[in-house]
Protein backbone atom coordinates (compact mmCIF):
# COMPACT_ATOMS: atom_id res chain seq x y z
CA UNK A 1 0.00 0.00 0.00
CA UNK A 2 1.84 3.56 -1.04
CA UNK A 3 1.63 6.31 1.22
CA UNK A 4 2.22 9.91 0.92
CA UNK A 5 4.24 11.83 3.29
CA UNK A 6 4.75 15.26 3.03
CA UNK A 7 7.74 16.96 5.29
CA UNK A 8 9.48 19.95 5.19
CA UNK A 9 13.61 20.04 4.33
CA UNK A 10 16.08 23.25 4.55
CA UNK A 11 18.47 22.78 2.45
CA UNK A 12 21.20 25.20 0.65
CA UNK A 13 23.08 24.49 -2.16
CA UNK A 14 26.17 25.76 -3.70
CA UNK A 15 26.43 28.13 -6.56
CA UNK A 16 28.40 27.22 -9.76
CA UNK A 17 30.38 30.31 -8.56
CA UNK A 18 30.53 29.76 -5.42
CA UNK A 19 31.67 26.22 -6.53
CA UNK A 20 34.19 28.19 -8.51
CA UNK A 21 35.74 30.09 -5.67
CA UNK A 22 36.47 27.11 -3.50
CA UNK A 23 37.85 24.90 -6.34
CA UNK A 24 39.99 28.31 -7.24
CA UNK A 25 40.82 28.61 -3.45
CA UNK A 26 42.44 24.81 -2.79
CA UNK A 27 44.65 25.24 -6.04
CA UNK A 28 48.08 26.11 -4.72
CA UNK A 29 49.85 29.04 -6.75
CA UNK A 30 52.74 26.07 -8.73
CA UNK A 31 48.95 25.36 -10.72
CA UNK A 32 47.08 28.60 -10.61
CA UNK A 33 48.80 29.55 -13.82
CA UNK A 34 47.62 26.31 -15.14
CA UNK A 35 44.17 26.98 -14.20
CA UNK A 36 43.84 30.67 -15.74
CA UNK A 37 45.41 29.80 -18.70
CA UNK A 38 42.53 26.89 -19.23
CA UNK A 39 40.08 29.76 -18.81
CA UNK A 40 41.80 32.07 -21.02
CA UNK A 41 41.81 29.60 -23.72
CA UNK A 42 37.77 28.36 -23.05
CA UNK A 43 36.85 32.00 -22.71
CA UNK A 44 37.06 34.55 -25.61
CA UNK A 45 35.58 37.09 -23.26
CA UNK A 46 38.37 36.90 -20.23
CA UNK A 47 41.89 38.50 -21.48
CA UNK A 48 45.15 39.19 -19.65
CA UNK A 49 45.65 42.66 -18.77
CA UNK A 50 44.68 45.63 -16.47
CA UNK A 51 41.09 45.65 -16.41
CA UNK A 52 39.46 48.86 -18.37
CA UNK A 53 36.03 49.03 -16.46
CA UNK A 54 34.75 52.00 -14.74
CA UNK A 55 34.36 51.75 -10.91
CA UNK A 56 30.76 52.33 -11.06
CA UNK A 57 30.83 48.91 -13.29
CA UNK A 58 32.64 47.07 -11.00
CA UNK A 59 30.76 47.98 -7.81
CA UNK A 60 27.21 46.87 -10.02
CA UNK A 61 29.20 43.69 -10.57
CA UNK A 62 30.73 43.25 -7.39
CA UNK A 63 27.07 43.62 -5.37
CA UNK A 64 25.32 41.32 -7.62
CA UNK A 65 28.14 39.04 -7.14
CA UNK A 66 28.12 39.89 -3.34
CA UNK A 67 24.35 38.96 -3.28
CA UNK A 68 24.78 35.50 -4.06
CA UNK A 69 27.73 34.65 -2.74
CA UNK A 70 28.79 36.81 0.47
CA UNK A 71 25.56 35.94 2.09
CA UNK A 72 26.05 32.38 2.07
CA UNK A 73 29.67 31.79 1.96
CA UNK A 74 30.22 31.39 6.02
CA UNK A 75 27.03 29.50 6.64
CA UNK A 76 27.33 25.79 7.90
CA UNK A 77 27.52 24.21 3.97
CA UNK A 78 28.55 20.47 3.56
CA UNK A 79 31.04 21.13 0.44
CA UNK A 80 32.02 17.50 0.84
CA UNK A 81 28.76 17.03 -1.26
CA UNK A 82 30.13 18.96 -4.52
CA UNK A 83 34.07 18.80 -3.87
CA UNK A 84 36.77 16.36 -2.94
CA UNK A 85 39.49 16.89 -0.26
CA UNK A 86 42.24 14.90 -2.21
CA UNK A 87 44.46 17.99 -0.83
CA UNK A 88 48.18 16.92 -1.65
CA UNK A 89 50.91 17.52 0.76
CA UNK A 90 54.29 19.61 0.69
CA UNK A 91 57.46 18.37 1.57
CA UNK A 92 60.00 20.65 2.71
CA UNK A 93 62.92 21.16 0.31
CA UNK A 94 65.43 24.47 -0.11
CA UNK A 95 67.87 25.85 1.88
CA UNK A 96 65.12 29.11 3.04
CA UNK A 97 66.89 31.73 0.40
CA UNK A 98 64.50 33.64 -1.66
CA UNK A 99 64.76 36.03 -4.33
CA UNK A 100 62.30 38.42 -5.77
CA UNK A 101 63.35 37.10 -9.07
CA UNK A 102 62.43 33.49 -8.51
CA UNK A 103 58.85 34.50 -8.70
CA UNK A 104 58.57 34.64 -12.48
CA UNK A 105 60.05 31.48 -12.69
CA UNK A 106 59.19 27.90 -14.28
CA UNK A 107 58.72 25.33 -11.76
CA UNK A 108 62.89 23.96 -12.11
CA UNK A 109 63.12 20.20 -12.56
CA UNK A 110 66.08 18.45 -12.60
CA UNK A 111 67.20 17.26 -16.16
CA UNK A 112 67.87 13.66 -16.78
CA UNK A 113 65.58 10.42 -17.82
CA UNK A 114 63.22 8.80 -15.88
CA UNK A 115 63.30 5.38 -14.20
CA UNK A 116 61.79 3.03 -17.02
CA UNK A 117 63.38 4.90 -20.16
CA UNK A 118 66.62 4.09 -18.65
CA UNK A 119 65.42 0.41 -17.81
CA UNK A 120 64.21 0.28 -21.58
CA UNK A 121 67.63 1.73 -22.73
CA UNK A 122 69.46 -1.12 -20.90
CA UNK A 123 67.11 -3.76 -22.08
CA UNK A 124 67.83 -3.10 -25.45
CA UNK A 125 71.43 -3.80 -24.83
CA UNK A 126 70.60 -7.30 -24.35
CA UNK A 127 70.24 -10.03 -27.07
CA UNK A 128 66.91 -9.97 -27.16
CA UNK A 129 64.33 -11.81 -29.59
CA UNK A 130 60.92 -9.79 -30.09
CA UNK A 131 58.83 -12.23 -27.79
CA UNK A 132 61.35 -12.08 -24.65
CA UNK A 133 61.49 -8.12 -25.53
CA UNK A 134 57.74 -7.55 -25.16
CA UNK A 135 58.44 -9.73 -21.94
CA UNK A 136 61.01 -7.47 -20.59
CA UNK A 137 59.07 -4.27 -21.17
CA UNK A 138 55.81 -5.86 -19.81
CA UNK A 139 58.37 -6.54 -16.46
CA UNK A 140 59.54 -3.01 -16.65
CA UNK A 141 56.30 -1.37 -17.03
CA UNK A 142 55.35 -3.23 -13.62
CA UNK A 143 58.10 -1.82 -11.65
CA UNK A 144 56.95 0.78 -8.73
CA UNK A 145 58.41 4.28 -8.25
CA UNK A 146 60.08 2.96 -5.22
CA UNK A 147 61.70 0.33 -7.93
CA UNK A 148 60.16 -2.90 -6.55
CA UNK A 149 58.00 -5.18 -8.65
CA UNK A 150 55.11 -6.30 -6.24
CA UNK A 151 52.54 -7.06 -9.19
CA UNK A 152 52.53 -10.94 -8.99
CA UNK A 153 54.19 -12.95 -11.54
CA UNK A 154 51.44 -14.81 -12.30
CA UNK A 155 49.27 -11.96 -13.16
CA UNK A 156 51.89 -10.41 -15.31
CA UNK A 157 52.38 -13.94 -17.08
CA UNK A 158 47.59 -13.04 -17.79
CA UNK A 159 48.47 -9.81 -18.99
CA UNK A 160 51.12 -10.88 -21.33
CA UNK A 161 48.61 -13.27 -22.41
CA UNK A 162 44.98 -10.97 -22.62
CA UNK A 163 47.33 -7.23 -23.78
CA UNK A 164 50.29 -9.08 -25.75
CA UNK A 165 49.02 -12.15 -26.65
CA UNK A 166 52.31 -14.06 -25.82
CA UNK A 167 51.69 -17.61 -23.78
CA UNK A 168 54.51 -17.79 -21.08
CA UNK A 169 55.18 -19.44 -17.86
CA UNK A 170 56.73 -18.64 -14.79
CA UNK A 171 60.46 -20.12 -15.51
CA UNK A 172 60.70 -18.25 -18.80
CA UNK A 173 59.36 -14.65 -17.13
CA UNK A 174 61.67 -15.38 -14.08
CA UNK A 175 64.99 -15.91 -16.22
CA UNK A 176 64.44 -12.49 -18.21
CA UNK A 177 63.34 -10.85 -14.69
CA UNK A 178 66.89 -12.17 -13.42
CA UNK A 179 68.34 -10.23 -16.58
CA UNK A 180 66.21 -6.67 -15.27
CA UNK A 181 67.69 -7.49 -11.89
CA UNK A 182 71.10 -6.76 -13.29
CA UNK A 183 70.64 -3.45 -14.75
CA UNK A 184 71.33 -0.06 -12.28
CA UNK A 185 70.56 1.04 -10.20
CA UNK A 186 71.42 -2.43 -7.97
CA UNK A 187 68.95 -3.83 -6.07
CA UNK A 188 66.13 -2.82 -9.11
CA UNK A 189 63.40 -4.93 -9.92
CA UNK A 190 63.10 -6.95 -6.58
CA UNK A 191 60.16 -8.32 -5.61
CA UNK A 192 60.68 -7.76 -1.76
CA UNK A 193 63.56 -5.97 0.60
CA UNK A 194 65.03 -9.32 1.34
CA UNK A 195 65.41 -10.07 -2.56
CA UNK A 196 66.49 -6.30 -3.00
CA UNK A 197 69.37 -6.55 -0.61
CA UNK A 198 70.61 -9.68 -1.70
CA UNK A 199 70.73 -8.21 -5.16
CA UNK A 200 72.76 -5.83 -4.13
CA UNK A 201 75.28 -8.00 -1.94
CA UNK A 202 75.71 -10.48 -4.84
CA UNK A 203 76.74 -7.52 -6.95
CA UNK A 204 80.27 -6.61 -4.48
CA UNK A 205 82.96 -5.78 -5.99
CA UNK A 206 84.66 -8.55 -4.20
CA UNK A 207 82.11 -11.31 -3.67
CA UNK A 208 84.16 -13.55 -2.03
CA UNK A 209 85.45 -11.60 0.79
CA UNK A 210 84.12 -12.99 4.14
CA UNK A 211 82.07 -10.15 5.43
CA UNK A 212 80.49 -9.89 1.99
CA UNK A 213 79.72 -13.61 2.23
CA UNK A 214 78.71 -13.09 6.06
CA UNK A 215 76.32 -10.52 4.94
CA UNK A 216 74.24 -13.04 2.41
CA UNK A 217 74.54 -15.26 5.18
CA UNK A 218 72.52 -13.16 6.89
CA UNK A 219 69.76 -12.06 4.93
CA UNK A 220 69.42 -14.99 3.22
CA UNK A 221 69.16 -17.33 5.79
CA UNK A 222 68.63 -14.93 8.71
CA UNK A 223 66.80 -12.68 7.64
CA UNK A 224 64.01 -12.32 9.84
CA UNK A 225 66.25 -12.21 12.83
CA UNK A 226 68.28 -9.48 11.42
CA UNK A 227 64.97 -7.51 11.02
CA UNK A 228 63.82 -7.32 14.49
CA UNK A 229 67.57 -7.05 15.76
CA UNK A 230 68.00 -10.37 17.57
CA UNK A 231 71.88 -10.20 16.59
CA UNK A 232 73.01 -12.53 19.60
CA UNK A 233 70.82 -15.70 17.33
CA UNK A 234 72.22 -14.90 14.52
CA UNK A 235 75.94 -14.39 16.32
CA UNK A 236 75.40 -17.78 17.38
CA UNK A 237 73.91 -19.59 14.80
CA UNK A 238 76.42 -18.68 12.27
CA UNK A 239 79.67 -18.66 14.81
CA UNK A 240 80.12 -14.89 14.22
CA UNK A 241 83.17 -13.08 16.72
CA UNK A 242 81.94 -9.40 17.47
CA UNK A 243 84.11 -7.55 14.48
CA UNK A 244 82.81 -9.53 12.09
CA UNK A 245 79.15 -9.62 13.21
CA UNK A 246 79.21 -5.68 13.43
CA UNK A 247 81.10 -5.73 9.67
CA UNK A 248 78.72 -7.56 7.95
CA UNK A 249 75.53 -6.06 10.18
CA UNK A 250 77.24 -2.57 8.62
CA UNK A 251 77.60 -3.21 5.13
CA UNK A 252 73.62 -4.77 5.05
CA UNK A 253 72.42 -0.95 6.48
CA UNK A 254 74.26 0.59 4.25
CA UNK A 255 72.54 -0.90 1.18
CA UNK A 256 69.92 1.22 -0.26
CA UNK A 257 66.24 -0.28 0.71
CA UNK A 258 64.49 1.58 -2.53
CA UNK A 259 66.56 1.93 -5.47
CA UNK A 260 64.21 3.24 -7.35
CA UNK A 261 65.09 6.47 -6.28
CA UNK A 262 69.23 6.36 -6.63
CA UNK A 263 69.86 8.51 -9.27
CA UNK A 264 69.67 12.09 -9.53
CA UNK A 265 69.31 11.49 -13.53
CA UNK A 266 66.24 8.95 -12.48
CA UNK A 267 63.71 11.00 -10.39
CA UNK A 268 62.62 14.56 -11.01
CA UNK A 269 62.56 16.63 -8.06
CA UNK A 270 59.85 19.80 -7.91
CA UNK A 271 60.49 22.75 -5.93
CA UNK A 272 57.88 24.50 -3.79
CA UNK A 273 56.46 27.92 -4.50
CA UNK A 274 55.40 29.50 -1.24
CA UNK A 275 52.09 31.09 -2.09
CA UNK A 276 53.02 33.75 0.55
CA UNK A 277 56.38 35.65 1.41
CA UNK A 278 57.19 36.43 5.14
CA UNK A 279 59.40 39.64 5.82
CA UNK A 280 61.02 40.40 9.13
CA UNK A 281 61.71 44.62 8.69
CA UNK A 282 63.20 45.22 12.35
CA UNK A 283 60.75 42.98 14.22
CA UNK A 284 57.95 43.48 12.41
CA UNK A 285 56.15 41.07 10.54
CA UNK A 286 54.83 41.71 6.89
CA UNK A 287 52.81 39.31 5.01
CA UNK A 288 52.59 39.38 1.03
CA UNK A 289 50.85 37.24 -1.18
CA UNK A 290 53.12 35.18 -3.89
CA UNK A 291 52.79 37.83 -7.25
CA UNK A 292 51.72 34.76 -9.08
CA UNK A 293 48.90 35.18 -7.08
CA UNK A 294 47.36 37.94 -8.73
CA UNK A 295 47.40 37.34 -12.43
CA UNK A 296 46.35 40.61 -14.25
CA UNK A 297 42.94 39.74 -15.78
CA UNK A 298 40.08 42.05 -17.50
CA UNK A 299 36.65 41.05 -19.59
CA UNK A 300 37.33 42.19 -23.50
CA UNK A 301 36.11 45.49 -24.04
CA UNK A 302 35.60 43.84 -27.81
CA UNK A 303 32.82 41.53 -25.85
CA UNK A 304 30.98 43.96 -24.13
CA UNK A 305 30.63 46.53 -27.28
CA UNK A 306 29.15 43.46 -28.46
CA UNK A 307 27.06 42.84 -26.14
CA UNK A 308 25.81 46.83 -25.94
CA UNK A 309 25.27 46.22 -29.73
CA UNK A 310 23.13 43.06 -29.90
CA UNK A 311 20.76 44.36 -26.35
CA UNK A 312 19.93 47.53 -28.84
CA UNK A 313 19.28 45.34 -32.12
CA UNK A 314 15.75 43.44 -32.69
CA UNK A 315 15.03 40.86 -29.95
CA UNK A 316 13.07 38.94 -32.29
CA UNK A 317 15.09 37.03 -34.42
CA UNK A 318 15.61 34.03 -32.50
CA UNK A 319 19.40 33.47 -33.94
CA UNK A 320 20.72 36.95 -32.69
CA UNK A 321 18.69 35.97 -28.98
CA UNK A 322 20.72 33.00 -28.99
CA UNK A 323 24.17 35.28 -29.70
CA UNK A 324 22.77 37.78 -27.13
CA UNK A 325 22.60 34.45 -24.58
CA UNK A 326 26.13 32.96 -25.38
CA UNK A 327 27.79 36.90 -25.56
CA UNK A 328 26.29 37.47 -21.92
CA UNK A 329 27.09 33.99 -20.54
CA UNK A 330 30.98 34.70 -22.07
CA UNK A 331 30.94 38.09 -20.03
CA UNK A 332 29.47 36.60 -16.87
CA UNK A 333 31.84 34.08 -16.71
CA UNK A 334 34.82 36.29 -17.21
CA UNK A 335 33.44 38.53 -13.99
CA UNK A 336 33.08 35.74 -12.09
CA UNK A 337 36.19 33.85 -12.65
CA UNK A 338 37.97 37.59 -12.19
CA UNK A 339 36.11 38.15 -8.89
CA UNK A 340 36.76 34.48 -7.85
CA UNK A 341 40.74 35.57 -7.77
CA UNK A 342 39.95 38.50 -6.14
CA UNK A 343 38.11 36.57 -3.74
CA UNK A 344 41.07 33.45 -3.56
CA UNK A 345 43.66 36.58 -2.77
CA UNK A 346 41.51 38.37 -0.08
CA UNK A 347 40.95 34.99 1.71
CA UNK A 348 44.18 34.00 1.60
CA UNK A 349 45.76 36.89 2.97
CA UNK A 350 42.85 37.06 5.80
CA UNK A 351 43.91 33.17 6.85
CA UNK A 352 47.24 33.78 6.73
CA UNK A 353 47.33 37.04 8.85
CA UNK A 354 45.14 35.44 11.47
CA UNK A 355 47.89 32.66 11.38
CA UNK A 356 50.51 34.98 11.78
CA UNK A 357 49.12 36.89 14.61
CA UNK A 358 48.76 33.58 16.22
CA UNK A 359 51.64 32.18 16.13
CA UNK A 360 53.98 35.38 15.98
CA UNK A 361 56.59 34.26 18.38
CA UNK A 362 57.19 31.44 15.84
CA UNK A 363 57.28 33.73 13.23
CA UNK A 364 59.61 35.80 14.72
CA UNK A 365 62.07 33.21 16.13
CA UNK A 366 62.16 30.15 14.56
CA UNK A 367 61.79 28.17 17.23
CA UNK A 368 59.04 25.20 17.59
CA UNK A 369 58.77 25.27 21.05
CA UNK A 370 57.21 28.49 20.72
CA UNK A 371 54.30 27.24 18.36
CA UNK A 372 51.12 27.32 20.54
CA UNK A 373 48.23 24.45 20.23
CA UNK A 374 45.79 26.05 17.14
CA UNK A 375 43.66 24.42 15.36
CA UNK A 376 41.28 25.07 12.32
CA UNK A 377 38.23 26.41 14.49
CA UNK A 378 40.63 29.04 16.12
CA UNK A 379 41.39 30.74 13.02
CA UNK A 380 37.80 30.29 11.36
CA UNK A 381 36.69 32.30 14.33
CA UNK A 382 39.05 34.51 14.25
CA UNK A 383 38.37 35.40 10.75
CA UNK A 384 34.19 34.51 11.01
CA UNK A 385 34.96 32.06 7.96
CA UNK A 386 33.82 28.37 7.77
CA UNK A 387 35.98 25.39 9.05
CA UNK A 388 36.09 23.84 5.33
CA UNK A 389 37.16 27.34 3.94
CA UNK A 390 40.47 27.48 6.61
CA UNK A 391 41.42 23.65 6.11
CA UNK A 392 40.83 24.10 1.96
CA UNK A 393 43.65 27.15 2.68
CA UNK A 394 45.66 25.41 5.30
CA UNK A 395 46.21 21.60 3.87
CA UNK A 396 47.59 23.01 -0.11
CA UNK A 397 49.23 26.21 0.96
CA UNK A 398 52.56 27.13 1.90
CA UNK A 399 54.96 30.42 3.18
CA UNK A 400 58.65 31.43 2.66
CA UNK A 401 59.79 32.64 6.07
CA UNK A 402 63.44 33.23 6.80
CA UNK A 403 63.96 30.21 8.33
CA UNK A 404 62.75 27.88 5.59
CA UNK A 405 59.13 27.14 3.67
CA UNK A 406 56.38 25.68 5.42
CA UNK A 407 52.95 24.22 4.68
CA UNK A 408 50.44 26.13 6.65
CA UNK A 409 49.15 23.16 7.76
CA UNK A 410 52.36 22.56 9.62
CA UNK A 411 51.28 25.58 12.27
CA UNK A 412 47.91 23.74 13.21
CA UNK A 413 48.68 21.21 16.66
CA UNK A 414 46.35 19.79 19.12
CA UNK A 415 47.45 20.93 22.67
CA UNK A 416 48.91 18.98 26.00
CA UNK A 417 48.65 19.80 29.33
CA UNK A 418 51.52 20.66 31.62
CA UNK A 419 52.10 20.93 35.47
CA UNK A 420 51.59 24.55 35.77
CA UNK A 421 47.84 24.37 34.08
CA UNK A 422 49.47 25.42 30.19
CA UNK A 423 48.49 24.01 26.99
CA UNK A 424 51.96 23.48 24.90
CA UNK A 425 51.17 22.33 21.35
CA UNK A 426 51.94 19.11 20.71
CA UNK A 427 54.83 19.89 18.03
CA UNK A 428 57.03 20.55 21.46
CA UNK A 429 56.38 17.45 22.56
CA UNK A 430 57.44 15.85 19.84
CA UNK A 431 60.15 18.03 19.68
CA UNK A 432 61.47 17.16 23.23
CA UNK A 433 60.56 13.40 22.35
CA UNK A 434 62.74 13.51 19.45
CA UNK A 435 65.81 15.05 21.40
CA UNK A 436 65.42 12.14 23.81
CA UNK A 437 65.71 9.30 21.41
CA UNK A 438 68.70 11.28 19.63
CA UNK A 439 70.67 11.59 22.76
CA UNK A 440 69.92 8.04 24.44
CA UNK A 441 72.55 5.17 24.41
CA UNK A 442 71.46 3.16 21.16
CA UNK A 443 72.97 -0.43 23.19
CA UNK A 444 69.97 0.66 25.64
CA UNK A 445 67.77 2.32 23.83
CA UNK A 446 64.79 3.88 25.94
CA UNK A 447 61.25 2.12 25.65
CA UNK A 448 57.75 4.17 25.53
CA UNK A 449 57.65 3.44 29.27
CA UNK A 450 60.63 5.45 29.96
CA UNK A 451 60.18 7.91 27.67
CA UNK A 452 56.70 8.44 29.35
CA UNK A 453 58.15 9.03 32.71
CA UNK A 454 61.10 11.54 31.15
CA UNK A 455 58.36 13.79 29.40
CA UNK A 456 56.37 13.17 32.81
CA UNK A 457 59.39 14.57 34.97
CA UNK A 458 59.56 17.48 32.07
CA UNK A 459 56.09 18.82 33.40
CA UNK A 460 54.20 16.96 30.35
CA UNK A 461 51.15 15.33 31.22
CA UNK A 462 51.27 12.46 28.52
CA UNK A 463 50.11 9.04 28.47
CA UNK A 464 51.98 5.81 27.09
CA UNK A 465 49.43 5.30 23.99
CA UNK A 466 49.94 9.18 22.98
CA UNK A 467 53.75 8.55 23.57
CA UNK A 468 53.97 5.74 20.92
CA UNK A 469 51.29 7.75 18.62
CA UNK A 470 54.17 11.01 18.45
CA UNK A 471 57.04 8.32 18.36
CA UNK A 472 55.32 6.15 15.19
CA UNK A 473 54.78 10.01 13.56
CA UNK A 474 58.19 10.81 13.76
CA UNK A 475 59.18 7.56 12.08
CA UNK A 476 60.57 6.32 15.47
CA UNK A 477 61.22 2.94 15.39
CA UNK A 478 60.21 0.82 18.73
CA UNK A 479 63.00 0.48 21.20
CA UNK A 480 64.25 -2.92 20.26
CA UNK A 481 64.82 -1.66 16.86
CA UNK A 482 66.70 1.09 17.66
CA UNK A 483 69.64 -1.10 19.40
CA UNK A 484 72.74 -0.87 17.45
CA UNK A 485 76.05 -2.75 18.91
Amino acid sequence: MQKLHLSQILSQKLSPQQIQFIKLLQVPTAELEARVEEELEINPALEEGREEESKSEEEDFSDDYDDSYEGQQDKDINLDDYLGDDYGGYKMQGDGNYSPDEEDRDIPLSSGVSLQEQLVTQLGFLKLNEREKLIGLQLIGSIENDGYIRRDLEAIINDLAFGQNIESDIDEVEEILRKIQSFDPAGIAARNLQECLLIQLERKEHPEDIVVQTAIKIVADNFEEFTKKHYDKIQKRLDLDDELLKDAVGMITRLNPKPGGVSDGLVKTQYIIPDFILTNIDGKLEISLNSRNAPELRVSRSYSEMFDAYEKSDKKDKKLKETVSFVKQKLDSAKWFIDAIKQRQQTLLRTMQAILDYQAEFFLEGDETKLKPMILKDIAEKIEMDISTVSRVANSKSIQTEFGIYPLKYFFSEGIATDSGEDVSNKEVKSVLQEMVDQEDKRKPLSDDKLVKLLNDKGYNIARRTVAKYREQLQIPVARLRKEL
